[in-house]
């Protein structure tokens, strides 16, 4: 079973509560929640995702440097639109996991995403 982990700063906006921007002329996407869904997507794509087996167990971990309460799950949305841009993967492949918020005041704060391949086929 394949499995890759990457690791982004967590960034203000980037839930998907937060993520948009709705005004008279449309709904539109920050700009930098934008440069960080590509920023994970080169980082995913070598991995050749599109040619795993499906679907695809995502799990995201969460290191903050303050106790504020963050809600793990509304980081998915922004995720997994990223893993589908790029490699192409249709979401409803996806089976997103909340994963631990560790606590350490002297790291940046950063996001921890774990994608592995479906082992439903290898346990039949």
């Amino acid at each position: 079973m394949r499995e890759i982990k990457v690791s982004l700063p967590l960034i203000n906006n980037l839930s998907v509560n937060h993520y948009l921007i709705k005004s008279k002329r449309g709904v539109f996407k920050r700009k930098e929640v934008a440069q960080w869904q590509d920023s994970l997507g080169w980082l995913v794509k070598p991995s050749h995702l599109e040619d795993w087996e499906l679907p695809l167990s995502i799990t995201c971990d969460l290191i903050q440097n303050d106790r504020r309460t963050r809600d793990i799950s509304n980081f998915s949305k922004v995720i997994c639109d990223a893993i589908e841009a790029v490699c192409k993967v249709d979401d409803t492949n996806y089976r997103w996991h909340d994963g631990d918020v560790f606590i350490r005041h002297d790291e940046e704060p950063t996001i921890l995403i774990t994608i592995k391949e479906s082992s439903e086929k290898n346990a039949a």
